[in-house]
């Protein structure tokens, strides 16, 4: 019997064409993974963007004539069913954050292992989160210097729902995984995420999970 699943639709972005055909010819060997465009510059992944409407992107930073950060942005706010995978060689607190404020879904190194690749594509295509534990220390160094910077503030009070489902959401689960272990519909989920990030002054997913870590209400071994 055939699988149901639905493929992987993945726009590989990155201006060198070695680096793009090599993973466009591991890719191609995933039953459940379908490449459908390739972009070389910033301006042209955010039209590809529009017009193939791809479940991932796989995103360099080091784009011309507009980078990788900001055309996430863009993509982000232009194509929010689209999830961006930052893939680059630079492993920085500041690039790391950059990207993740920019909307990034997560952030994995060109040196990663191709099957480590491969999963990171499955787990974005359901809303997941997958930031590899050294870029997760970097990042909660970064927010940890901002919260510094600006003062403490008040404390977040979040209620016990909302943090069973930042939890679970930390764990890489999907809307509608995350609905049927708390016995509800999506839109609930939706509603309490909506009321998380307020909360916690974040703007998506990736930055809730580091902040929920960086407070002590998910451990960083339940965020993979």
């Amino acid at each position: 019997m055939a699988s149901s699943k639905k493929k992987v639709r993945v726009l590989i972005a990155d201006d060198q064409t070695l680096f793009r055909e090599g993973i466009k010819d591991l890719l191609e060997n995933e039953r459940m993974v379908e490449v459908v465009g390739e972009a070389a510059d910033g301006q042209e992944v955010i039209r590809q963007a529009k017009k193939l409407k791809p479940d991932v992107i796989l995103m360099d930073i080091k784009l011309p004539h507009i980078d990788g950060i900001a055309a996430t942005r863009i993509i982000r706010k232009e194509c929010p069913d689209t999830n961006v995978l930052i893939l680059s060689g630079y492993e920085d607190e500041a690039h790391v954050m950059e990207s993740i404020q920019a909307g990034a879904n997560g952030y994995l190194s060109k040196m990663l292992p191709a099957t480590e690749l491969v999963n990171a594509l499955k787990t974005f295509a359901n809303d997941g989160v997958m930031i590899p534990q050294p870029v997760m220390g970097k990042l909660i160094a970064g927010l940890r210097q901002m919260a510094n910077s600006q003062g403490e503030g008040s404390p977040v009070a979040l209620t016990k729902t909302e943090i069973r489902v930042l939890v679970l959401l930390g764990s890489g689960l999907a809307n509608k995984e995350i609905a049927a272990k708390m016995e509800c519909s999506v839109k609930t989920i939706k509603n309490h995420l909506n009321a998380i990030f307020q909360k916690l002054g974040v703007s998506n997913r990736t930055e809730a999970v580091v902040k929920g870590i960086e407070m002590g209400l998910i451990s960083p071994e339940e965020s993979r």
